[in-house]
């Protein structure tokens, strides 16, 4: 077979039996190296070592034809010295001798190129850059297909001899077979690279689908969605933002980044624009960042992803419904770290997340909804069962006229309202007007007594408390604020409040917004505040006790109630209110009360106010066996009028006191040698003291 195969090669006129001999060695040779080299690249450069002792070439090439874009495409370039041409480069059909070649099937031999600058000018002035000055280009075809062409080039002037093409197609022969099953075997890997590809893609798309649907809880969602993708699409940084429609801002719901510093935390927000994330939410489309373009975004956590060392950011919209909820973003350590099939195979995924992150947020929507109106039902079947104990406000004296009035002009505002009076004299009944009043009537009014909580808890009753934030928080609270969205919240007793839970009362007042103890999140609310309090506020700021801040935020509308011995003539209407409601409760007819006993009534100081007129009214309808209330005066008498006596004796004892302060100052209230001084009290305390006793200069 070899000897019919190269009969041409035998010695022939002109030819010596060496060259022959040389010649069939290197076609030897040749397929040597084809049999041992599947790259291209490998097998050109060891060819060109080869035929370099049979044929003369400065430089040989490979011309291969593309049939999607039918051009010629340099694949191979093998030259002597630095050359400017660059494998990639695309000549036409038309116009070059490569596409000459491959459609006519014919070698081109050209011993001077300078001859062709007509026909082939730009061919011409690109050999001529790199001085070469003969060519010989031939057709790589097989018996299946024409593949493109071989090209042997020479810097000097050279006629090619009928030796010299007969080898050169020869080779060519050979060389077209190899490059052929190359191209074979190339497709194969690829296909076989694509099908694997295509198959951890779908076995992604397939593994993010089981953890949507059996995963409601959004950080189980999210630790396996990153684990999925860690495999297909590395990374060294994963995170799920969601956008803020309160606040206009990214926010990151959860965070995936094992080997980071621990500054990039969950609950951090960027501003719109100022971020990969920000950008590709408002554009809608997935955005890749480099590292020169994330340092161009002013923004603290760039500035945090660049310092970890971060190269690369890829960020994909979670698009569902016709809106966008937010961005899933990876990042990289590397440069170039994501390709375009990282992006589509991420679009894809972030479509199933974005399906799934509404749903997790809906679900926990309804899940607080539901916990919210069974939390409401229950504290409002406690206040029906406990609180309202009347349905109306009884009275006709002036002061109390006076109120009520007062109520009535303020109600309509959401202004805050600070009720003023002593224990027992109504301040709930007129929080409650005022609620009754206003334009939140529909919706929840929640009260809370801050002395009667213990000071560790009345933050987690007033704000709520994720689980697990302290001991025994099994469960997560709504906070009072939460309950009362829409509505009123009224804070008696807020003298008491610690000074240390203050500041977090005054965001909530001035911002409408605060975070559940234990939480990152930020709830925003929209509540109504009413404030009581038996104290002086002012004398608690002085003493440092309460903040000036928080006191101003109280007093924009302050209203006093007045205690039960400023009007004393609604005792009869308030004690036949108390005999008809616990007469009907104990089931008994008392038609009357007795002179005597109401004479008894209005001569007392009532030191509990209208709290202490009903408790007695209710005592005295238990013993009373008749239609008359029974109260017995003879018993009430002197523990009700020595309380009295001593509350008047120590008033004028007191009265006496700062009266002789004042006279041996001259009426100096303040300084070392004033009246408050003398008294060992601080001025504001006397000045206090001085409008409760009604003390004045005229005195």
């Amino acid at each position: 077979m070899a000897e019919a195969k190269y009969t041409a090669l035998a010695p022939q006129a002109g030819r010596s039996t060496e060259d022959t001999l040389r010649q069939f060695e290197t076609l030897l040779e040749v397929s040597e190296s084809i049999a041992q080299h599947r790259d291209l690249g490998a097998l050109f450069h060891d060819l060109a070592e080869r035929l370099h002792r049979v044929v003369q070439f400065d430089y040989l090439n490979l011309v291969l034809h593309d049939p999607e874009t039918n051009v010629m495409r340099l694949h191979i370039l093998e030259t002597a010295q630095p050359h400017q041409i660059q494998p990639g480069l695309e000549l036409p059909l038309d116009g070059t001798p490569s596409g000459l070649v491959f459609e006519t099937q014919q070698p081109y031999f050209s011993f001077d190129i300078a001859q062709e600058k007509e026909r082939f000018p730009d061919f011409v002035e690109r050999l001529r850059k790199e001085n070469i000055s003969a060519v010989a280009i031939l057709p790589l075809t097989t018996a299946q297909r024409r593949i493109g062409a071989l090209g042997f080039g020479r810097q000097v002037s050279h006629r090619y001899t009928g030796d010299e093409t007969e080898f050169m197609q020869r080779v060519a022969s050979l060389v077209a077979v190899a490059v052929d099953n190359a191209l074979n075997y190339q497709s194969s890997q690829a296909y076989q690279q694509e099908l694997a590809r295509e198959r951890d893609h779908l076995r992604v798309l397939l593994e993010v689908n089981n953890a949507v649907v059996s995963n409601l809880e959004r950080h189980d969602l999210f630790a396996a969605i990153a684990a999925s993708l860690r495999r297909v699409v590395p990374h060294d940084f994963i995170s799920l933002a969601l956008h803020d429609a309160g606040a206009d801002v990214m926010r990151i719901q959860m965070l995936d980044y094992p080997d980071g510093s621990g500054r990039i935390r969950e609950g951090m927000t960027v501003a719109m624009g100022k971020s990969p994330a920000g950008c590709c939410y408002q554009e809608r489309k997935p955005k890749v960042s480099t590292r020169a373009e994330l340092e161009t975004y002013d923004s603290e956590i760039v500035r945090l992803l660049l310092a970890e060392g971060v190269q690369t950011t890829c960020c994909v919209p979670l698009v569902t419904r016709d809106r966008v909820i937010g961005t899933l973003n990876l990042a990289s350590l590397r440069e170039a770290a994501f390709t375009q099939e990282d992006v589509d195979l991420l679009g894809q995924v972030a479509g199933q997340v974005a399906i799934a992150v509404e749903n997790a947020l809906a679900f926990k929507e309804i899940a607080e909804l539901k916990n919210k109106l069974a939390d409401e039902k229950l504290y409002l079947e406690d206040e029906i069962r406990s609180e309202l104990n009347f349905e109306e406000i009884i009275g006709e004296s002036g002061s109390l006229k006076q109120i009520l009035k007062q109520a009535e002009t303020v109600a309509p505002t959401d202004s805050t309202v600070l009720i003023l009076g002593e224990t027992g004299t109504g301040k709930e009944l007129i929080a409650r007007a005022i609620h009754n009043l206003s334009q939140r009537r529909e919706r929840t009014f929640v009260k809370v007594n801050c002395a009667a909580i213990p000071t560790g808890l009345l933050e987690s009753e007033l704000f709520g408390h994720e689980r697990g934030a302290f001991t025994g928080a099994i469960a997560q609270k709504l906070g009072r604020f939460e309950l009362a969205d829409k509505g009123t919240i009224f804070l008696d007793e807020v003298g008491d409040i610690p000074l240390e839970l203050q500041p977090k009362l005054l965001r909530v007042l001035q911002e409408q917004e605060f975070e559940r103890l234990g939480g990152t999140r930020t709830i925003h609310v929209d509540v109504r505040l009413v404030a009581a309090t038996n104290h002086d506020l002012s004398a608690l700021v002085e003493e440092g006790r309460f903040r000036s801040d928080l006191y101003y935020r109280f007093n924009v509308f302050p209203l006093r109630m007045p205690p039960l011995r400023e009007r004393r003539e609604d005792i009869p209407l308030l004690v036949r209110y108390f005999v008809q409601k616990y007469s009907l409760r104990m089931n008994k007819r008392i038609e009357s009360v007795s002179t005597e006993s109401l004479e008894a009534l209005g001569r007392y100081h009532w030191p509990g106010n209208i709290r202490e007129l009903e408790n007695l009214v209710e005592r005295a309808v238990i013993v009373s066996s008749g239609p008359v209330l029974r109260i017995p005066v003879g018993d009430l008498r002197a523990p009700l009028a020595s309380s009295a006596a001593a509350a008047v004796t120590l008033e004028e004892a007191e009265r006496e006191a700062i009266l002789r302060a004042l006279g041996e100052t001259n009426w100096v209230l303040a300084g070392p040698r004033g009246a408050a001084a003398r008294l060992g009290m601080k001025r504001t305390t006397l000045q206090s003291r001085m409008q409760k006793l009604r003390i004045t200069r005229h005195d």
